[in-house]
C-alpha cells in the first residue's frame, strides 16, 4: 500500500473511531488494528494520536470546501454566493438548503467529522470551542453576510442580519441534530426543513411579502 494510501485509510479508521467511542476511549493501538498494520508502524505516518486528530481536522475543513464548491455554497466567501441568491425563488431556495442539509448528513465523512465533535465538544475547551467556531459562528456569519448584501439591495426586509441569520440556521442545525440522532425521522425533518425555509422567506423576503 502506498504511504498516502495509508495516511488516508488511518485517517478514516481514526475518524470511524473518534465518531462512536470518542477521542479518549480510543488507543493508537486501536487504531493501528483497524487499519491493518502495528502500531509502531503507524508512527512512520502520524506522530501521536493528537496529531492524527488535527489532520482529520484540515481534511474534512478541504473534503467540505472541495464538495459544497459543487453546489455554490462557500462558506469562507460569503460574496461568492450573493448572485445566486438574488431574486431567488422559493423553489430553488428549497433545493439549495436540501443539498447541503442532505449533504452534510449522508457524506459519511463529514457526518462523522460532525458526530465526533459532538462528543469531543464536552472533552476540553479547545475542542469547544472548535466546535463553536466551525458550527455556530462561522455558519451564522456566513449567513448574516449574505443578509446584509440582500437587505442593501432592497430584496429582504431590514431587520439586524446577525440575528436574521441566527432565526435561519437555528432550525436547521437542530434538524441535523435530530436526523443524526434519529435516521428515521429524515422524512420527518426534511419537511420541517421545507416549511421552516417557506416561513421564513415569506416572512422576510420584500417581494414574497408583497404578494401576501
Amino acid at each position: 500500500m502506498k504511504q498516502d494510501d495509508t495516511k488516508n485509510l488511518i485517517l478514516n479508521k481514526a475518524l470511524e473511531l473518534f465518531a462512536r467511542r470518542g477521542y479518549d476511549a480510543v488507543s493508537v493501538g486501536e487504531i493501528a488494528k483497524a487499519v491493518g498494520i502495528k502500531a509502531p508502524s503507524l508512527y512512520n505516518h502520524y506522530a501521536s494520536k493528537q496529531a492524527i486528530f488535527d489532520a482529520i481536522v484540515e481534511a474534512t475543513a478541504s473534503q467540505y470546501e472541495r464538495d459544497t464548491d459543487k453546489i455554490d455554497i462557500h462558506v469562507e466567501n460569503a460574496d461568492r454566493d450573493v448572485p445566486s441568491l438574488e431574486h431567488v425563488s422559493l423553489e430553488n431556495l428549497t433545493k439549495k438548503v436540501h443539498d447541503i442539509f442532505l449533504y452534510s448528513l449522508h457524506d459519511e465523512t463529514i457526518a462523522r467529522f460532525r458526530k465526533m465533535m459532538t462528543i469531543e465538544q464536552f472533552r476540553s475547551p479547545e475542542l469547544a470551542e472548535l466546535y463553536t467556531r466551525r458550527y455556530i459562528d462561522r455558519i451564522i456569519a456566513y449567513h448574516a453576510e449574505i443578509f446584509r448584501k440582500l437587505i442593501a439591495s432592497g430584496e429582504l426586509r431590514d431587520e439586524d442580519p446577525e440575528m436574521l441569520a441566527t432565526i435561519y440556521v437555528s432550525p436547521v442545525i437542530v434538524l441535523l441534530g435530530v436526523c443524526d440522532r434519529q435516521p428515521e425521522k429524515e422524512k420527518e425533518c426534511l419537511d420541517k426543513l421545507d416549511r421552516h425555509v417557506a416561513l421564513f422567506f415569506r416572512t422576510y423576503n420584500i417581494a414574497a411579502g408583497a404578494e401576501k
